[in-house]
């Protein structure tokens, strides 16, 4: 089966057909390219859904995040960010494999069938000069042949006629031997062009059509190879992906396994545990009998020692009430009827004593939290302060390793002076050395304060007043007294103390408290060079490209300490960005 032989006479139909086929083609290109869009976008929708869900960084939502149920969520979300990268994948093959590829080849293929119909069309161009050149050559023989036989009648008529004179018949028999001989050569002509037009009307049907046909055939036949092997592409790109997004589905179904209830239900224990007894039971109060009663230590008129007032610093009260029910705890007060007692509990406002509960309760107002944690529970109260002598440690650990890292350095100064001047040292090893014993005193507080609520230390001793930085060691007696607080059961705190001694508290300790923490300034910024996934507390994720600002410089530990916005700021590896330190920053520092 050939074109050239079968469609000799479809010259006009095989090119609107070949036209056709390449808008086929451009039509499938157009297809794909909208499937990758369609792709892109999904995987855009995708990325931002998880990132809408996930926890942000140093928020009370993160912290939900250690239940079992809220981990495999997290996992969930990390699985539908990769599962969206391979549908950019997709994209991104179908764009590079198929789109790009068609597009060009539709350009080639353009152009080949643009020469096949140049060369066809001069071919028809040819055949068509050498038909008119035949019957134009034809049209002459035939008025050669009248116009001889009209010379030969006239010459016959001539002849025949006796009234002619012997030079009139003469001339008109040469007149019609001329016409004859003029009717020979227009035959003769005639005869060759004839010949010639018919051997190239042969060639022009059974060679040059064919061939011409030939190629145009093979060129479309090209073209449908090619389109079908697009189509099969387009089906490999989608199945490559398929293993990965069924590991993401299976991690999915692993993250959803790993739920476990009964861990989930131990840290709801651990998370809101207060450590207080429940209370015991109310005893009677025979309203019948016409002696004094005897309160209950447990009743809400309970006052805690007549005319005394017993200052133990953390310890627990003899009579435990509801968390969330506060004591009386005005010396010398009369018993009165427990019903008299609890309407003045709902109808009276709590007494500040002095300074620092006027403080507390601001704060608790205002949002802030004490420093010391007193505002917890005793249990939840032990596990932030242990929490904070943890971090302190690993805060001096790494202050010790750049003192040594520093200390290290000086001593190659010291042997090869050409590198640096060791002196040059000395400053930033006292200011490390004076980091380091910031960090003990302020670990040696809250050790103290974590001693106390653990039992270990009966009274909070002069010491660990003087490392609060709270209280002045000259401040008399009647100072220190108003500092000794009471804890309730609620984590709240009241004081037995006179008038006279709360106006002694220095006004600097009521300040400090309400000091919030500014937030360091950038010294400069930084390009990250690597993408890098904070996945550890105090660490940020960047990505590659990414901007920042720079709020604390390498220590000698590799980290560096970047900020993105107000509320998201922490250590990357010194190695993963590029910084660019502002001079004029404080605390930046110049390296030659």
């Amino acid at each position: 089966m050939s074109w050239g032989t079968e469609l000799w006479d479809q010259f006009d139909n095989l090119e609107k057909h070949t036209q056709w086929g390449i808008d086929i083609l451009e039509k499938y290109i157009k297809f794909v390219k909208e499937r990758t869009e369609i792709e892109l976008n999904y995987a855009k929708q995708l990325r931002n859904l998880s990132k809408k869900y996930q926890p942000k960084k140093n928020s009370k939502e993160e912290e939900e995040y250690k239940y079992t149920s809220c981990k495999a969520f997290l996992s969930t979300l990390n699985e539908m960010n990769d599962y969206a990268g391979q549908h950019e994948v997709i994209s991104e093959n179908m764009t590079s494999q198929i789109t790009v590829e068609l597009a060009r080849y539709v350009q080639e293929l353009k152009q080949e069938r643009k020469s096949h119909f140049h060369e066809g069309r001069k071919a028809q161009q040819h055949i068509e000069t050498c038909w008119k050149q035949l019957e134009s050559s034809k049209r002459r023989f035939e008025r050669d042949c009248k116009e001889a036989d009209r010379a030969q009648q006239y010459f016959e008529k001539m002849d025949a006629d006796i009234n002619v004179t012997k030079a009139d018949v003469e001339k008109a028999r040469q007149q019609a031997q001329i016409r004859h001989q003029m009717a020979e050569d227009s035959k003769a002509d005639y005869s060759s062009i004839l010949q010639k037009f018919n051997h190239e009307q042969h060639e022009y049907y059974h060679t040059h059509t064919p061939n011409i046909f030939q190629k145009i055939q093979e060129m479309e036949e090209r073209r449908i190879v090619r389109i079908g092997e697009s189509m099969k592409t387009y089906a490999e790109v989608d199945r490559q992906v398929i293993p990965i997004i069924g590991k993401c589905l299976d991690g999915i179904v692993k993250a959803a396994e790993s739920i476990d209830q009964k861990n989930d239900s131990q840290l709801v224990v651990e998370a809101y545990k207060s450590g207080f007894e429940p209370p015991g039971d109310i005893e009677f109060e025979d309203y019948t009998q016409p002696m004094k009663r005897t309160v209950s230590d447990n009743s809400l008129s309970n006052s805690k020692g007549e005319g005394k007032s017993e200052l133990k610093f953390g310890g627990k009260s003899k009579g435990k009430l509801w968390p969330f029910i506060k004591k009386n705890k005005s010396p010398k007060q009369q018993k009165e009827p427990l019903s008299h007692r609890f309407n003045e509990f709902m109808t009276s406002k709590p007494k500040i004593h002095c300074f620092r509960s006027l403080k507390r309760g601001l704060s608790l107002k205002l949002g802030a939290t004490p420093e010391d944690f007193s505002n917890l529970p005793p249990e939840q109260r032990r596990k932030k302060l242990q929490q904070k002598v943890d971090e302190l440690n690993k805060e001096i650990q790494k202050e010790m390793d750049q003192r040594e890292a520093i200390t290290k350095m000086k001593d190659v100064y010291l042997k090869n002076p050409q590198m640096g001047d060791p002196a040059s040292l000395d400053h930033k090893l006292i200011e490390v050395g004076q980091n380091i014993e910031k960090l003990r005193q302020e670990t040696q507080k809250f050790e103290a304060w974590l001693a106390e609520v653990e039992g270990r230390l009966p009274v909070r001793g002069e010491q660990a007043r003087r490392q609060s930085g709270l209280y002045d060691t000259q401040n008399p007696p009647s100072v220190t007294n108003c500092a000794q607080d009471r804890e309730s059961p609620d984590g709240s705190y009241t004081e037995e103390q006179s008038q006279e001694s709360e106006v002694k508290v220095l006004a600097t300790d009521f300040d400090d408290e309400f000091d919030d923490e500014e937030p360091l300034p950038a010294i400069g910024t930084c390009k990250a060079l690597y993408t890098f996934e904070g996945q550890n507390e105090g660490t940020i994720s960047v990505a590659e490209g990414e901007t920042l600002y720079v709020i604390e410089e390498d220590k000698g530990d590799g980290w560096t300490r970047i900020r993105r916005n107000e509320d998201e700021e922490g250590y990357v590896p010194t190695s993963y960005v590029e910084v660019c330190l502002d001079k004029n920053a404080k605390g930046a520092k110049t390296y030659i």
